[in-house]
């Protein structure tokens, strides 16, 4: 049974901070290192300092990134920059949005969520990595909070849990312009009668983590961690929720974007690369237009040149080329594969991953994370390409919902950045101190 919470949550105060849009940041797994120092001089109390601080060459186990970041995070509790609720709530949250020319409108809620370590009542559609697992169990070992939200999908075909949150709301709390450009407002909800049939609702609801799957498995360690450490036993302790934000899957203000893999592999020969992706794919090198500056432009040509509803198609740009790939006969992915069930031996991911990476290039999940960084940016993955920081990069059309719900159903895991979800909840609205 899916087990949620009211909380009393830590918010910035609006008395003490002049703007709330300059402290707060983007999720802590997109901001680049460019990213990261714009936020630190936008403001110095820019929500940045606690979930990804900078890392210094005078670092030691006794100061770093994380100690760093409890003592901010003390320090701005002490100063009334961080201001407690003094009654728990749920808060409804709504991002407005565009998105390749569409207008958006996503609705959500913060709350509490009794971790599930048997991923019953919780779904995981992706494999996690090491790394940031070590990294966000460092943080939340130094704070004792979850200082930004997961997001996880429920499914309420009449939207009827919306309907009753959004009953007799007025002004939000927040209303903010996040680094996005996306407009972000935040409610608190502490009626007893709205907040018991919120949770009534969700009791017999299967969810599933539509982003935050590290951080969720890092909750999880962590509550063993305390259990062994304090002898506490009990359910309800604050070290087994974690703070998510909540949708419903059917919201039309959901999208998913496609997440393009940048490969670094010096020594491979293309033309080689090109006769051994024919045993699997067809292979027809193409030319774009315009200067390979123009980066926008050639990532929306690469992204037109692979778009398809019916194949698996996917670009493989490099500083001299650009190929379409497009798989022959999906029954390639049966002797490669033929452990996982049809449905992930057709998703896009499964077949780059196993037939490209895995086959024909020799990156399997013990080397993926010395050779694969990701971007959701198609004109990134062309510019960084192009500046040498990367050997090559390979463009794919997004995972769609009701796949993604059918490999969580059946218990697998796609592969790691299989999916993209917009709009990225804002970090800073509100935070969970255990």
């Amino acid at each position: 049974m899916v087990q949620i919470a009211q909380f009393k949550g830590i918010q910035y105060n609006k008395e003490k901070v002049a703007s709330l849009d300059a402290v707060m940041s983007p999720p802590y797994d997109i901001i680049s290192e460019k990213m990261q120092q714009e936020l630190y001089e936008k403001d110095a109390y820019n929500f940045v300092r606690l979930i990804l601080g900078k890392i210094l060459p005078t670092d030691t186990d006794q100061n770093n990134r994380y100690t760093r970041a409890k003592q901010q995070f003390d320090a701005w509790q002490k100063d009334n920059i961080l201001t407690s609720s003094t009654t728990p709530a749920l808060y409804p949250y709504q991002v407005d949005y565009t998105v390749k020319g569409e207008k958006k409108q996503m609705h959500g809620f913060f709350v509490l969520l009794r971790l599930d370590p048997d991923y019953t009542t919780v779904k995981a559609h992706e494999k996690t990595l090491s790394k940031p697992k070590a990294d966000r169990l460092n943080l939340l070992r130094a704070c004792h909070a979850n200082l930004e939200p997961i997001q996880l999908m429920y499914m309420d075909h009449a939207d009827q849990i919306r309907k009753t949150m959004e009953k007799g709301l007025g002004k939000p709390q927040i209303r903010v312009k996040g680094y996005d450009g996306f407009t972000h407002s935040l409610w608190k909800l502490d009626d007893p009668a709205a907040v018991a049939s919120i949770v009534g609702a969700l009791n017999d609801k299967i969810l599933f983590i539509a982003d935050g799957h590290h951080r969720y498995q890092t909750s999880i360690n962590y509550a063993a961690e305390q259990r062994e450490q304090t002898k506490n036993t009990d359910p309800r302790a604050p070290f087994n929720y974690i703070m998510v934000v909540l949708c419903n899957m059917f919201d039309p203000g959901l999208s998913i974007l496609p997440t393009h893999r940048l490969i670094t592999m010096p020594n491979v020969d293309f033309t080689t690369l090109g006769t051994r992706l024919e045993r699997y794919f067809s292979v027809e090198k193409k030319t774009l237009s315009g200067s390979e500056k123009e980066y926008a432009s050639r990532g929306k040509q690469v992204m037109g040149m692979i778009e398809t509803t019916t194949k698996h198609t996917f670009g493989l740009y490099t500083k001299d080329a650009f190929w379409v790939l497009t798989l022959k006969d999906e029954h390639a992915m049966d002797a490669v594969a033929a452990d996982h069930s049809k449905t992930w031996r057709t998703l896009d991911v499964s077949i780059l991953h196993k037939l490209i990476l895995e086959e024909l290039l020799g990156i399997t999940e013990k080397n993926i994370e010395d050779h694969v960084k990701y971007t959701r940016v198609d004109a990134e993955a062309i510019q960084l390409v192009e500046e040498g920081k990367y050997d090559f990069s390979l463009l794919m059309n997004a995972t769609k919902i009701d796949q993604l719900k059918a490999i969580a159903d059946a218990h697998e895991v796609m592969p790691q950045k299989s999916t993209y979800f917009l709009p990225k909840m804002l970090s800073g609205l509100v935070m969970y101190k255990m």
